[in-house]
């Protein structure tokens, strides 16, 4: 486990921490974007996906922050600036202060990736003042994919990259998903997990694919989700780079290249057609990049038109191309996420009906 880490961006800000929440001081009604498990009578948030947020609006000059989630880095912003970053800080409630008499907006932004383990944010306390609704979003967009999605290892600077190196470097706030969602005021979910595919893992790995996992709130296969709310306009789907970027292996279920192209295209048809079901207005827009000599692209626009043949009207591909893929182990850089960003708010502003 490593130490716990508290960067400060603003002097003043940290109080005290580690200590006990304060039960006179008034709860932060929050505003939670992306997948989360909660208990009735409990406070607390469990979470696994990536991408998780916490927003609460406020009025008075300090606020303390109740976390439970060893081996998860947040960004904590305070009023849209960036004010501290923690980093496996167990249970630990961090008094926030100096903030000034009048009102101020919280957000709280997961920005690891936990595979084996999840994290919880409790819950936000405010001192010495009141808390304060915030205004509901109107539009909704998903991300689902893999590790480009997840944003992993997008803010190294080197390319080979230990276990540490992508824990510290990887950062989903910083991912093409939320460049893109705020961009549109949007709430989002990032429902991404890295090496995993659509019919295969990376290198043949036995492990859930994308799809088995996308069933559920956490990762352990207990609790499927299910949320009537959420109902975005936009559903964004980034998968095969896992799918085609290795050589089969002995013990694989395919025994040609033949084979697991028609198995991906298959299933992406009926991973497509499961969440129409649930989401009967979005809009599918399927994302590939051009590399492996075209085999993820080639698929993923056959996949389109298979869907278009069935009688699907909302659904389209974008390809992208020429990233630097200069993050660890070869993934998109920030200055990729940037332009994958671009790529998907290029289709959106090409589109503006999607918002419906």
């Amino acid at each position: 486990m490593k130490p716990a880490v508290y960067l400060w961006l603003v002097p003043g800000i940290l109080l005290a921490s580690g200590v006990s929440a304060d039960p006179e001081n008034e709860r932060v009604s929050l505003h939670v974007g992306g997948r989360v498990e909660t208990v009735p009578n409990q406070i607390g948030h469990k979470h696994q996906w990536p991408g998780v947020y916490f927003e609460g609006a406020f009025k008075g000059p300090e606020i303390s922050l109740e976390t439970d989630g060893s081996g998860v880095q947040y960004k904590v912003l305070i009023d849209g600036k960036l004010y501290m970053r923690l980093a496996d800080q167990g249970h630990e409630v961090i008094r926030i202060g100096k903030l000034g008499d009048g009102t101020h907006t919280i957000r709280i932004e997961k920005i690891s990736e936990t595979q084996t383990y999840s994290g919880a944010f409790n819950q936000i306390l405010v001192a010495k003042g009141r808390a304060l609704p915030l205004p509901p979003r109107i539009r909704q967009i998903e991300f689902i994919g893999d590790s480009f999605t997840v944003g992993y290892g997008n803010t190294s600077t080197k390319r080979e990259c230990t276990k540490d190196d992508v824990w510290a470097t990887t950062d989903t706030s910083q991912a093409f998903g939320p460049i893109t969602a705020k961009a549109y005021d949007a709430d989002y979910q990032i429902n991404a997990f890295s090496g995993r595919g659509m019919v295969r893992n990376y290198n043949g790995l036995r492990a859930d694919t994308l799809p088995l996992l996308y069933k559920y709130v956490l990762f352990d296969g207990k609790t499927e989700y299910s949320d009537p709310n959420w109902q975005p306009e936009l559903i964004v789907i980034g998968l095969g780079t896992n799918d085609f970027s290795t050589a089969l292996t002995a013990g694989e279920k395919w025994t040609t290249r033949a084979a697991l192209r028609a198995d991906y295209r298959t299933t992406y048809v009926d991973f497509v057609t499961r969440l129409r079901a649930d989401h009967p207005k979005a809009q599918f827009l399927l994302m590939a990049s051009d590399q492996m000599d075209g085999e993820i692209r080639d698929q993923v626009i056959a996949v389109t038109q298979t869907l278009k043949g069935e009688g699907e009207t909302r659904v389209d591909a974008v390809i992208f191309s020429g990233l630097d893929y200069a993050g660890c182990h070869g993934h998109p850089s920030l200055a990729d996420h940037q332009k994958l960003s671009a790529v998907v708010k290029g289709w959106i502003d090409a589109h503006p009906d999607v918002w419906r």
